[in-house]
């Protein structure tokens, strides 16, 4: 019997209407409106549809959408200088750096500068420390959009078993925390991780997110699985995630797509993130 298919933008779709809806009581409240920083150094292109993608969406559900375009030349403490006068901005409750930055400027400096509470990526080390913890923090778009399909597909997470493939800080490590926090049995594997397919087997939770084209192969998942596809390849057939979409289906029980899954959760999200650090700001 084929699987479920998981729709992401339909649920995407409910989240935004959700913001908007919650945006717009939060004006009414407070006579302020959410605010969203966005700043991007260079021109790469893929960057740059990201980036107008969330000015966009944020744009639809009333969240004012404040951006900054750098030059690629721009030195690193020129661009921290930036979000560091952001975080002391009150009109701003969200920041965000487009990644990748220019190889001149080091990431992880430019992540530590941002302010905790303004920090809609969920990346610094504060708020990856409170989500290691099981506390209330901003959590990474993509992991949370993750969970959010799990509840929408009505997969029990509390006693199961999920595998994630991929151990990186946006994806695979906070989401690890999230099904840790959730009672799941969390098991992340990478590139040395031996008899990878056999570990994949025993996944009542299968999460991609490695970013390599199809790696996930029909039979490395166990039969009724939930299979979650984070992973976004350009190849010549078009977009496709890390998982054999056609045969994975065969086996497991409810499958994301490529594209349409987890992508249009990321930004929804966002919207939601930067709803919820203006919600704490003030209310405390």
């Amino acid at each position: 019997m084929a699987a479920q298919i998981i729709d992401g933008k339909a649920v995407a779709a409910e989240v935004r209407a959700g913001v908007a809806r919650e945006v717009e009581a939060f004006r009414s409240e407070t006579g302020e409106t959410p605010g969203l920083a966005t700043v991007l150094v260079g021109d790469d292109p893929a960057s740059h549809v990201y980036v107008g993608n969330k000015i966009r969406a944020c744009e639809e559900v009333g969240i004012r959408s404040i951006h900054h375009h750098l030059g690629g030349g721009t030195p690193q403490d020129e661009l921290i200088d930036l979000v560091r006068e952001l975080g002391e901005d009150e009109t701003v409750d969200g920041i965000l750096v487009q990644m990748p930055v220019p190889e001149q400027i080091d990431p992880d400096e430019v992540i530590a500068a941002i302010a905790p509470e303004k920090d809609v990526d969920g990346l610094t080390a504060t708020n990856a420390g409170l989500l290691a913890q099981g506390r209330p923090g901003l959590v990474p778009c993509t992991p949370q959009g993750v969970m959010e399909l799990l509840r929408v597909a009505g997969t029990e997470v509390e006693g199961k078993r999920a595998v994630i493939v991929g151990r990186s800080i946006l994806v695979g490590r906070p989401l690890a925390a999230l099904l840790l926090n959730a009672n799941a049995t969390v098991t992340v594997c990478h590139s040395r991780t031996a008899d990878l397919p056999e570990v994949c087997r025993e996944a009542d939770i299968l999460i991609a997110a490695v970013g390599r084209p199809r790696m996930i192969q029909g039979d490395w998942v166990k039969p009724g699985a939930t299979v979650i596809d984070v992973g976004i390849n350009r190849t010549d057939d078009g977009l496709v995630g890390d998982v054999d979409l056609e045969a994975a289906s065969e086996r497991a029980a409810a499958i994301t797509p490529v594209p349409g899954g987890v992508g249009p959760m990321t930004i929804a999200m966002l919207l939601r993130n930067t709803l919820a650090a203006a919600g704490r700001r003030y209310s405390g």
